[in-house]
């Protein structure tokens, strides 16, 4: 996957290579080159630095102790870390909700051809970028009022890149349980968007970018 996620698959490879014989220097590069897009993850499902951090920890240690029975290929690699990493968010998600929001997974029929929407300009002067980053400051504000499940989703598509099948291995559902939660969640996004004065752009990923784990 390219760079706009933040994943190097070239120096995922290599680094997997080598711990997979074993090799504990080779983990920790594994490590550092999966950091920040296992960060920017965290950070964007749960929303906060403290607990972001919790989890991008929680979720290396885990890989650590669970990476010898790991028998998958180098690219299989990706969609494992991140059912890692999103299991360890859903799990400090539940911890801190006070109480359980209602699930709208059966309540309509997704689009299965629907595209991610896109908040973005090709090449932002000035002016531009001061908008782009109150929208993007929209857009995080309307992805804490998604619930858990279709924030998940729409970070691990829209944000970091993964395709649905990707996505559907991370969050361990169907693959049609991934498109219905895209579904609602971009139809729940756009109608905030607008309820802010921000129109909704032809369809493409949201580009916000990974931010630096502390």
């Amino acid at each position: 996957m390219g760079a706009s996620s933040g994943w190097d698959d070239d120096g995922v490879r290599a680094a997997f290579s080598l711990a997979r014989r074993g090799d504990v220097r080779g983990f920790n590069t594994l490590v550092e080159t999966t950091q920040r897009p296992i960060y920017g993850l965290c950070y964007r499902t749960l929303g906060n630095v403290e607990d972001a951090s919790d989890a991008t920890q929680e979720a290396f240690l885990h890989a650590y102790r669970s990476f010898a029975a790991f028998q998958g290929p180098p690219e299989a690699f990706r969609a494992w870390l991140y059912r890692i990493a999103s299991n360890a968010c859903l799990d400090l998600l539940r911890k801190r909700r006070r109480r359980p929001s209602e699930s709208l997974d059966g309540m309509l029929e997704p689009d299965a051809d629907e595209a991610p929407f896109q908040i973005a300009s090709g090449d932002p002067g000035p002016e531009s970028q001061a908008l782009s980053a109150e929208t993007i400051r929209r857009v995080e504000a309307g992805l804490a009022r998604l619930n858990p499940e279709q924030r998940l989703a729409v970070v691990l598509c829209d944000v970091q890149g993964l395709s649905y099948d990707e996505a559907a291995a991370a969050m361990a559902v169907e693959l049609g349980t991934v498109k219905s939660r895209l579904s609602r969640a971009r139809a729940h996004l756009r109608e905030w968007l607008r309820e802010m004065g921000e129109p909704a752009e032809p369809p493409q990923r949201l580009h916000l970018q990974s931010p630096t784990a502390p």
